[in-house]
């Protein structure tokens, strides 16, 4: 017995029946009012066909998206490019994975407050995965940010006395150099040609961007999600640049349940057929992909509570034509029917023409990769970029060293009995941040960054010798997106922390 390997077409979704033919083979046993109907789906191909017509059109795709009001989540919207500043830097960028450098780069970036003459008064703000530079309204773009209530006079990042500086990550679509921009060498895009990306790469070109800014130190490093980690990373990279450092809902190392989350959204995405393993930009975009990957992951961005408080077991009131009498009961639909699952059809929708499948996977992919545990960072042989002090050169803990467990836990919510067996190689990894006051914000409903994950990073800092350690939990229901939604908590913590 053998097997004969056939060749793989471009798009294998020809090899296919279309909804069309089913519908019309379907039709031939049975009525029209028993023809089944998934809207669902059709969706998708109203989708594709109006993606179609704009591209034989020679326009850009549209935005199909429809903003909604569907509860406390900050608007997204794609930012404009005239709204944003662009730094080119035109010198090679050493990376992690690659042995050959990014030959140059761009990075998009927006500025709020006023520098000060000593240039000693910059935050700089670090975004989630899909964020861009538009973190708040500013005179050229007034559309709300996406941290919009949590900078500006008087709120947690003061602009009345900071100068926030906010940047769209190397990888990213918005402005800075990523897969969708133009490989100089072939003049088309890199696509997955784009070489892999590590959070560390990032954050090097953010600090280029500080030094055309003739900018030498940080008054504070703030992030939230991927952006805790590249706090965190900016402040092992550069601990004599960086004045404080704030990590909320991140992480020094990425755990294996929220690798597999991230894993489970690039799987869908890469095997839509217009992925074309990275090389749709000549035609239609992976777009169905996009909108399931967006339905995962909003999946890890809420939490079990806040659906029940919110949605329930609700269901989608029906349209006038499919009313029924009161004593028949309703037909379950394959297609959304609980709330739940259309506000998770809309987030999909919504966002699925927003941004660049490609940054997303990339940007993910470097998520995975982050560990700041010593092992990890030796076999990169990543070092910080200039030396820290004495003290903490000799303060590095072997992983099998006994070390005083220096808890940062409440009474509330006492250390585990037995730690993480990772945790001394990754206080052994964290070492050049032992002088850095440092901000621990994690949220107890978070699933995708566990509170233990934030436990973690506070007891290694701790036990790297870091004194200035502030922790806390905060309560709530909305998961990982408090950093989006809490102001009253999130905002407080991190007022007191910079002033």
């Amino acid at each position: 017995m053998f097997l004969v390997r056939l060749p793989r077409p471009r798009h294998f979704a020809s090899l296919l029946p279309s909804a069309a033919s089913v519908r019309r083979s379907s039709s031939k046993s049975a009525s029209p009012e028993d023809q089944p109907h998934f809207p669902c789906v059709d969706a998708h191909a109203a989708r594709q066909s109006k993606l179609i017509a704009a591209f034989s059109s020679q326009y850009r795709p549209p935005d199909l998206s429809q903003d909604h009001d569907t509860g406390p989540e900050p608007a997204y919207a794609r930012p404009n490019p005239k709204s944003y500043s662009i730094y080119h830097h035109p010198r090679p960028l050493p990376l992690t994975y690659s042995p050959a450098p990014l030959p140059a780069f761009d990075i998009a970036y927006e500025t709020w407050g006023t520098l000060s003459p000593a240039r000693d008064n910059v935050i700089l703000l670090h975004t989630g995965l899909s964020a861009s530079s538009h973190a708040a309204s500013t005179p050229a773009n007034p559309a709300d940010g996406w941290w919009e209530k949590f900078i500006g006079p008087g709120k947690a990042l003061d602009t009345n006395q900071f100068f926030i500086v906010c940047t769209n990550v190397l990888g990213g679509c918005y402005g800075s150099t990523g897969p969708s921009s133009q490989d100089p060498l072939s003049r088309s895009p890199w696509a997955t040609r784009f070489p892999i990306l590590s959070i560390f790469d990032m954050v090097r070109a953010q600090f280029c961007l500080l030094d055309h800014l003739h900018v030498n130190k940080l008054y504070a490093s703030v992030g939230c999600s991927m952006g805790a980690m590249q706090s965190l990373a900016a402040g092992w990279l550069h601990p004599e640049r960086v004045g404080k450092i704030v990590s909320i809902s991140g992480t020094a190392r990425s755990s294996p349940s929220s690798v597999a989350m991230r894993f489970a959204q690039r799987s869908v995405l890469m095997a839509d057929p217009n992925w074309n393993n990275g090389f749709y930009y000549d035609g239609l975009p992976p777009h169905t992909g996009m909108k399931l990957a967006r339905q995962i992951a909003t999946i890890t961005y809420r939490s079990g509570p806040e659906w029940d408080q919110r949605f329930g077991r609700r269901i989608r009131p029906l349209p006038p034509s499919e009313t029924l009498p009161e004593d028949i009961p309703r037909k379950p639909a394959l297609c959304p029917d609980f709330l739940i699952e259309t506000y998770l059809d809309h987030q999909g929708e919504s966002f699925c023409l927003k941004y660049d499948a490609n940054s997303l996977i990339y940007i993910s992919k470097a998520m995975d990769l982050f560990d700041m545990t010593k092992s990890a960072l030796d076999a990169l042989n990543l070092r910080p970029a200039v030396s820290h002090s004495p003290v903490c050169a000799n303060h590095h803990p072997s992983p099998g060293t006994k070390e005083p467990h220096k808890t940062s836990h409440s009474k509330s919510h006492p250390p585990p009995v037995n730690p993480p067996p990772h945790l001394p190689d990754l206080a052994a990894g964290m070492a050049p941040l032992a002088h850095i006051p440092c901000l621990i914000l994690g949220v107890q409903s978070d699933i995708l960054f566990t509170v233990e994950q934030q436990r973690e990073v506070a007891d290694a800092l701790r036990m790297a010798g870091n004194e200035s350690v502030s922790y806390y939990e905060l309560g709530g229901v909305w998961g990982h997106d408090t950093f989006l939604i809490d102001v009253l908590n999130v905002g407080g913590a991190l007022r007191g922390f910079l002033s």
